[in-house]
């Protein structure tokens, strides 16, 4: 079995997590942009999603001879173990549930803003609780002002989701006046290619420019989840109630690998973090299938009813939510690696993907494009906050001893 056992491999893993884990959202609002109905492109997700567990699980999980106390996960899996793998089940559960909740978020409040919110909460709240359940190996004097950077980013980016918000309205409401929009329903101008390519390609002749009003306009014809007169209140609602979830998951997982409640009986090894990883994703994945199977046929906020049919004959955009879904498996996976290696609430410096994230929203979908000065502004010091918040959570890395 292969394990991270250096505070430098620990930092790569947490790197390469963040841009993994920054990425995977902006494939999935694609999708939504482009119409595809969010149950559709979740069920591919799921697949792949799980697919990547098991193949850590049978690589990493693998490799070399059992050690004492961390066996191989072939070994794990006839162990007396259940306690633990009950609770990895649960932290797989609330992170279904999060995800879940932030695809509809996303169409609300906007990519950069949801992954802003919902990661500050999950650290704010997560990185204290990691902190303690890892009996403080982090540096507390450097752990908890990175903390307070999140606190402040998270704050900023809910003025930041305001000020953009007042910012379209202005938008609208000045173009209306003018008659420059067409509201008749003669189809999009932007067609299902043009938003995979980005801005790049909207900006042809004859499509509306990002940042434009009559850019929202054929967004909102296009797009699955329609947003136009709903309150955006709706969306802070929801991408709070994922940043609750997203807070448990890596605090759950903690105590499945390291088994600071004591649960399970004398001798019996704690669950490696391979072992652990398979077990929450398969929780993840039956609930995460299981809702949107329910969704299908008993669609929320207004979307359209799907079959299970109509599903397996989508395949517009499929290749790019199995793409997402496997995406996001390595990159859940490698922040486990660096936390057991650096400490959980370390790892949590991974929470700074609004930093990716931010940056695919503006390259492919044109987020904050022709906004106040106000918005911009606000937009930098709230980067500015992730840029801090990552240095110093990554900073804090100690050494967990074995």
């Amino acid at each position: 079995m292969y394990l991270v056992e250096d505070k430098g491999g620990a930092i790569a893993l947490m790197i390469a997590s963040l841009l993994f884990l920054g990425t995977w959202p902006a494939v999935m609002t694609l999708l939504e942009r482009r119409g595809r109905l969010p149950q559709h492109t979740y069920l591919d997700y799921s697949i792949t999603n799980l697919l990547a567990a098991v193949l850590i699980a049978l690589t990493f999980g693998q490799l070399g001879d059992s050690k004492p106390g961390k066996p191989n996960f072939f070994t794990q899996l006839s162990q007396d173990n259940w306690p633990s793998v009950l609770i990895a089940m649960a932290g797989g559960i609330v992170l279904s549930l999060g995800n879940l909740a932030t695809q509809y978020s996303w169409a609300y409040i906007g990519l950069s803003v949801t992954e802003i919110i919902s990661s500050s909460m999950c650290v704010v709240i997560g990185t204290t609780m990691n902190y303690f359940l890892d009996d403080r190996i982090n540096r507390a004097e450097i752990l908890f002002p990175g903390v307070g950077c999140f606190l402040v980013a998270a704050c900023l980016g809910s003025v930041v989701h305001s000020s953009n918000a007042e910012d379209n309205k202005k938008k609208l409401a000045e173009s209306a006046n003018n008659n420059k929009i067409n509201y008749e329903a003669n189809g999009s101008n932007v067609e299902n290619g043009d938003m995979e390519n980005g801005p790049g390609s909207i900006q042809k002749v004859g499509k509306a420019k990002p940042g434009t009003a009559e850019f929202l306009v054929q967004l909102e014809k296009q797009r699955s989840i329609k947003v136009f007169g709903k309150n955006m209140f709706l969306g802070l609602v929801i991408v709070f109630f994922a940043g609750v979830c997203f807070s448990l998951f890596s605090p759950a997982f903690n105590l499945a690998t390291n088994d600071q409640w004591h649960t399970l009986k004398d001798g019996v090894p704690h669950l490696v973090i391979y072992t652990a990883f398979f077990y929450f994703s398969i929780s993840c994945f039956v609930i995460g299938v299981g809702l949107n199977l329910w969704f299908l046929y008993h669609p929320v906020l207004g979307l359209e009813k799907s079959t299970f049919g109509a599903y397996l004959n989508d395949w517009n955009g499929r290749q790019w939510a199995l793409l997402a879904g496997l995406v996001c498996g390595f990159g859940n996976g490698f922040q486990f690696m660096g936390g057991q290696a650096a400490g959980y609430a370390a790892a949590d410096a991974v929470q700074a993907l609004p930093l990716v994230s931010t940056f695919w929203g503006v390259l492919l979908f044109g987020e904050y494009r022709k906004s106040s000065k106000r918005t911009y502004i606000l937009l930098s010091f709230m980067l500015s906050m992730f840029v801090a918040a990552v240095a110093v959570l990554m900073a804090s890395a100690g050494h967990r001893k074995n």
